[in-house]
C-alpha cells in the first residue's frame, strides 16, 4: 500500500502521539502553545575596582554597568524580578589582595530581601598559606515574589593590606527558568 506524499499538514484541535518523520523530511515547523520565556533576565558588572576592608565585614557589590536587562528590573544594584517564579542567579566575584599577597579568606555571597540566602555562598581559605587573590563563584536556585530583591556581597580577610573587588570576573546574573 503507498502513502501519498503530505505537503501542508494542519491540526488544529488535536495532538499526535507519535510521529516517523523521516531524516530531511520537514522544510518548516510552526509551534504555538509550547515553550516560554525566560525572562526577566539580566546581567551586571563593575567598571571599576572596590575597594574591601580587610576585616570580613560584608561589603555590598555595587553593580554599575548592565549587560542585560531585559524587563528593567535590576535597579540600585539589587535584582527585583517583578515576575514570581523560579530563579537562577549567579554570583562571581574576583577578591584580589594588592599590597602583600596576605589574603586569608574571601567569601561571597547572595543576599534575598537583606539576609544571606543559605547555601548560596562560596568561600576560598587560605590559612596556613595564603594567597593573593581568589575567584569565588555562587549560584542559587530559588523562589521569589514579585517584590523580593537580590544582591551581592563579598567579604575579605587579611592580616594586613587592602583588598579590592576587581572588575575584571565580577559580575552578577540571574534569569527566570521556564517551569
Amino acid at each position: 500500500m503507498a502513502i501519498d506524499k503530505i505537503t501542508t499538514a494542519s491540526i488544529t484541535d488535536g495532538t499526535i502521539a507519535t510521529a516517523d518523520i523521516a531524516d530531511g523530511a520537514v522544510t518548516s515547523v510552526k509551534t504555538t502553545g509550547v515553550g516560554g520565556v525566560m525572562t526577566p533576565a539580566f546581567s551586571v558588572r563593575i567598571s571599576g575596582n572596590i575597594s574591601i576592608p580587610n576585616n570580613g565585614a560584608a561589603t555590598k557589590i555595587t553593580f554599575d554597568t548592565e549587560d542585560i536587562d531585559t524587563d528593567n528590573t535590576f535597579a540600585s544594584n539589587k535584582f527585583t524580578p517583578a515576575v514570581a517564579g523560579k530563579y537562577f542567579i549567579s554570583l562571581n566575584v574576583v577578591i584580589e589582595n594588592g599590597t602583600n599577597g596576605e589574603m586569608e579568606i574571601g567569601y561571597i555571597s547572595i543576599y534575598k530581601n537583606g539576609s544571606a540566602i543559605s547555601g548560596s555562598d562560596a568561600r576560598v581559605d587560605f590559612r596556613g598559606n595564603k594567597g593573593r587573590g581568589a575567584g569565588p563563584c555562587a549560584t542559587v536556585l530559588i523562589d521569589l515574589d514579585t517584590d523580593d530583591y537580590i544582591e551581592g556581597y563579598a567579604f575579605q580577610q587579611s592580616g594586613t593590606g587592602t583588598a579590592n573587588i576587581m572588575a575584571y570576573g565580577t559580575r552578577m546574573q540571574g534569569f527566570k527558568i521556564l517551569t
